[in-house]
């Protein structure tokens, strides 16, 4: 006797959500090669306004350990270079004309280590917020045996349930932080 307030794939939707997430803000640590998503969390201050430099420029990979930014608007050139060096990402961008370019240095052991335990931080915050929509989903079960909308027997297959969801959950941002740990530490 399942019930419209109780739904499993609302709660896999959340968690999943809570991994794409994860591989966002892992897609910006720097892995000692350049990549374009590097740069998305920088903010430019541009015509009165904060603005994603995804909006001021176009950003490419040209090669491997270089990246490239394409200003659109001469006049935003040197905002777009200030943005670039206060996002402490260590890198100093060359600038010829309206173009950008940033050299990605080899990355040191020391510099590794702080990375992966930083993807570490990311992933822990990841499973906090799969736990918190187990919570969530488990606390709607228990109101609904309480009222009695549903019996003891769909109390505990529902909780069984989203146990395994979260369980696969978790086996997922386990993974996705072992690939990007071992993408990281490879020299």
């Amino acid at each position: 006797m399942a019930n419209a307030t109780h739904d499993i794939n609302d709660v896999k939707r959340r968690m999943q959500a809570s991994v794409a997430a994860l591989k966002t803000e892992l897609s910006g640590l720097r892995t000692g090669r350049a990549s374009p998503h590097l740069l998305d969390p920088i903010q430019v201050d541009a015509y009165g306004a904060m603005m994603p430099l995804n909006q001021v420029a176009s950003v490419t990979v040209p090669e491997p350990r270089l990246i490239a930014v394409n200003v659109w608007d001469k006049s935003l050139v040197h905002a777009v270079e200030k943005a670039i060096v206060a996002a402490n990402l260590g890198l100093s961008p060359a600038t010829e004309g309206q173009t950008l370019r940033l050299r990605i240095p080899e990355l040191n052991e020391e510099r590794r280590k702080e990375l992966v335990k930083l993807a570490h931080k990311y992933a822990e915050g990841a499973k906090v917020a799969v736990r918190h929509v187990r919570r969530d989903a488990l606390d709607v079960i228990k109101k609904l045996e309480k009222d009695h909308k549903i019996s003891k027997d769909d109390h505990d297959r529902f909780s069984g349930d989203i146990q395994k969801v979260t369980d696969q959950t978790i086996v997922d941002i386990d993974h996705t932080l072992s690939s990007k740990e071992k993408e990281i530490l490879t020299v």
